[in-house]
């Protein structure tokens, strides 16, 4: 996976991947010591599909496969935890016929990142949010909670803490959109977007979750139809050939 990203151009690329293709083509260091300990988002976003080629075994190597895919960019306690916990929701969605209530999206990213984060204290950089400092799973668990308390909308709770791309941000972002709005796919996206600063990654996470939850039939065509379906820009179709060998391979 290393060698893979190395490779192509990334678009849209951030400070630690910069920093892991520094370390692996230039440095040249072994690739489990090329991932900068950084609590950015960008693990969290590519991870989802760590999970299908464990679709028909589901054994415990997709923990350590998750972990390992993780620390390549992003090698911090924090990443890794989110990355696990979002892995652990997404096994449990694919297997949901109703909608979770909304206190299991909270409940369940806790309990997995609680156990995994270490020593770690994180700060926030929203000047709401000064006093704190401290795991990124606690800091979710308090702001979230008292969010929900408080009605606040998905842009007044994410402005709060700011949904930038950085994780103390990002994961609230995603477990409040998605406690309020999982119930309906298109609003759920339509948050993330419109209501986050980061959009295009919180807008990947929901997606991901929300897409297991609900599956392709719940997606509107006309959000299908004009997708290019490209992961460079000259590869039109490329991701629509990589979802049906997937399925060839791991489902059907």
């Amino acid at each position: 996976m290393a060698q893979r990203f190395s490779q192509d151009h990334i678009f849209g690329i951030g400070q630690s991947v910069t920093q892991f293709l520094h370390n692996f083509k230039t440095e040249q260091l072994p690739w489990y010591k090329c991932g900068p300990k950084s609590a950015g988002n960008g693990a969290l976003m590519r991870i989802a599909p760590m999970i299908m080629p464990h679709l028909r075994s589901g054994t415990s190597n997709l923990w350590a496969e998750t972990a390992l895919s993780a620390m390549i960019t992003h090698n911090d306690s924090a990443s890794t935890a989110a990355c696990l916990a979002f892995v652990n929701m997404l096994w449990q969605l694919l297997q949901m016929d109703t909608v979770p209530a909304a206190q299991w999206w909270l409940d369940s990213y806790v309990s997995i990142a609680r156990e995994l984060e270490t020593g770690t204290a994180y700060r926030p950089r929203s000047i709401n949010i000064a006093d704190y400092a401290g795991p990124v799973w606690q800091f979710v668990e308090e702001k979230v909670n008292e969010a929900d308390r408080r009605n606040l909308s998905s842009v007044e709770a994410c402005n709060s803490w700011h949904s930038g791309a950085y994780l103390l941000e990002t994961v609230p972002s995603v477990i409040y959109i998605l406690m309020r709005y999982s119930h309906n796919l298109e609003e759920a996206l339509i948050r993330s977007i419109n209501d986050t600063w980061d959009n295009d990654t919180i807008a990947a996470i929901v997606g991901a979750a929300v897409g297991a939850l609900h599956g392709k039939s719940k997606i509107s065509q006309r959000w299908l139809s004009g997708l290019l379906g490209r992961t460079t820009d000259r590869d039109d179709g490329q991701i629509f050939r990589l979802i049906d060998r997937t399925r060839q391979l791991w489902w059907q």
